[in-house]
């Protein structure tokens, strides 16, 4: 149905049924009916500082809709804390709940039969869920981010949530007092506002802003700030435009535009979590891409941006550096942005980028100049071999070389890689292998911030590798190959690993390699069985049961 046509039905089908007398419940008069209804998909939720500070950020969207002329109606959608869930059971549902979202997005504004929806959000998963649910319903959309945590202060040291994780490894390890300790895990997080560096959440609204669908410089700015209200109700008016010009998020979304959105994760050193979340945003709008296009794009795109987990600085500092608009106009002068996409405002990213300076200024160190860059190549590196024979993510930025040759420390889960590594049971030169943790198999394709911050706490991150069919968390670095597929649950050769096989990993050459003869890892083959699942009823049974592949972004829809 055109949107047009969506308009008329509303505007005139539910002013002249029973239906209105609902309407005249909320307080409608009259003349509402020939007004838009936008929805708002409101993540507030006091679980976790990175949506805790959205119900103000609601507010002033409902209120700036009203003032536009339309109608707004707030519903719910629920979130997962991936850094309070890290290293537990309760990680498990993070990727679920990113399904979860995009089916409470869908199915709300498409049951209400809304004209358009603001999307609000703050932690990791609710950016692709958002997305993923607008792309599905396709009305006239747009999504505002929560903000970003301000950063924790301790002895002269910015802090993230990343922090106080590596805090473990490293006073476990002796290399830290009780004092440091303590002092990272309590200033860590100082306010509401999702983590703080180039992480996930960072990633993905960043992004965002590349893709159209957010208005530029809004993705990093702090939550408890006024200018984050401000772009709140900024966003909401440009929505009600949209919405009467019959902007959907189809015409936006193209593969070209997630091509920008792609080239500025590369330029800011973001998460391998984008890989997955971009393959289900291309899945949702019906846009071809695959892994290869994330290799082609990594190619061309250097590292501009100084940024943590593997650089110096915060997303709040990337902000007042000028933001992701000075990032993007630094790419679309070098030929890497198609400055022709169109973007939520109705104006192309070009001509939104038209009053941004050429170059980063002087004053500053967080976005370096397209001659200057941290590397010459983008920082997600796709490899393949007869390990990963689907293909598996790495992310290379902050280490001394990208190759690694080493025995296998396999194991099972989660948990008994971490008592491993604080057991000082893992030694230089030696590749953990974490699996059983895929889509399926996980189920849910847990993050693996815990063991891998252990690794960089205890000093090891340039000299241990890890390898899983699971995923890592934006704030991990390190030599860490994820989404390896096919996954050990559906027999792929991570599941025939034995414990001091010799591995390759080799960004340089694209390769993840077992190197055991092809005679002896038939034999293995004919000798596994696929485990029972783990989960048999309830959320994680769907998923496990519904999700592809990570290779096609786990997607259940």
């Amino acid at each position: 149905m055109a949107h047009n046509e969506r308009s008329r039905h509303i505007t005139q089908g539910v002013a002249r049924s029973p239906n209105r007398a609902m309407y005249y419940a909320l307080g409608y008069e009259r003349a509402d009916f020939d007004k838009p209804m936008i929805g708002i998909a409101n993540g507030h939720s006091t679980i976790t500082p990175c949506n805790a500070g959205l119900q103000p950020l609601a507010d002033a969207a409902v209120a700036a809709i009203k003032a536009a002329g339309a109608n707004p109606q707030v519903f719910g959608t629920p979130t997962i804390s991936d850094g309070m869930s890290m290293g537990t059971e309760g990680m498990k549902y993070s990727l679920v709940s990113r399904e979860v979202i995009a089916d409470c997005v869908e199915t709300a504004v498409q049951g209400q039969w809304m004209d358009g929806v603001l999307v609000l959000g703050g932690c990791d998963k609710n950016m692709p869920g958002g997305m993923i649910g607008i792309l599905r319903a396709n009305v006239p959309a747009i999504y505002v981010y929560g903000g970003t945590i301000k950063p924790g202060h301790w002895k002269g040291q910015s802090l993230s949530v990343v922090s106080a994780f590596e805090a473990v490894g490293a006073f476990m390890a002796g290399r830290m007092s009780e004092e440091d300790f303590e002092g990272i895990e309590r200033n860590a997080c100082p306010s509401t506002g999702s983590c703080g560096g180039m992480y996930t959440a960072n990633t993905m609204s960043s992004s965002f802003e590349a893709l159209g669908m957010s208005l530029l410089y809004s993705s990093n700015m702090a939550n408890p700030d006024r200018e984050k209200l401000e772009s709140a109700a900024q966003s909401a008016t440009a929505l009600v435009e949209a919405v009467k010009a019959g902007i959907t998020p189809r015409k936006i979304v193209t593969r070209q535009s997630i091509e920008n959105a792609v080239a500025l994760i590369m330029a800011t050193g973001g998460s391998t979590n984008a890989v997955l979340h971009y393959l289900a945003i291309a899945h949702a709008a019906e846009v071809e891409w695959t892994l290869d296009d994330f290799e082609r794009v990594r190619r061309n795109v250097p590292v501009l941006c100084d940024l943590k987990p593997s650089g110096r600085y915060m997303a709040v500092d990337l902000h007042r550096a000028g933001g992701v608009p000075q990032v993007l106009k630094i790419l679309l002068n070098a030929g890497l942005l198609h400055g022709d996409c169109l973007t939520i405002t109705g104006r192309t990213i070009a001509e939104e980028l038209a009053a941004v300076p050429d170059e980063p200024r002087a004053d500053q160190d967080v976005i370096r100049p397209y001659r200057t860059p941290i590397y010459r190549e983008g920082h997600l590196a796709v490899l393949k071999g007869n390990l990963a024979e689907g293909g598996a993510v790495a992310k290379i930025s902050g280490l001394k070389s990208p190759v690694m040759t080493g025995p296998a420390r396999v194991f099972e889960d989660e948990q008994s890689a971490m008592d491993a590594i604080l057991s000082d049971r893992i030694r230089p030169g030696d590749i953990l292998v974490l699996r059983y943790l895929g889509p399926k198999g996980g189920p849910g394709m847990p993050e693996m911030l815990a063991p891998t911050s252990a690794i960089i706490g205890r000093g090891l991150g340039d000299s241990v590798g890890l390898i899983t069919d699971g995923r890592f968390s934006g704030g991990t670095w390190g030599m860490v190959v994820g989404h390896v597929t096919p996954e050990a649950f559906e027999g792929g050769t991570i599941a025939l690993v034995q414990e001091g096989d010799r591995i390759v990993i080799d960004a340089h050459r694209q390769l993840l390699q077992l190197d055991v003869g092809e005679e002896e890892l038939a034999r293995r083959r004919s000798q596994w069985h696929q485990p029972e699942p783990r989960y048999k009823r309830g959320v994680l049974a769907k998923f496990a049961a519904l999700a592809r592949p990570a290779t096609e972004g786990a997607v259940t829809g």
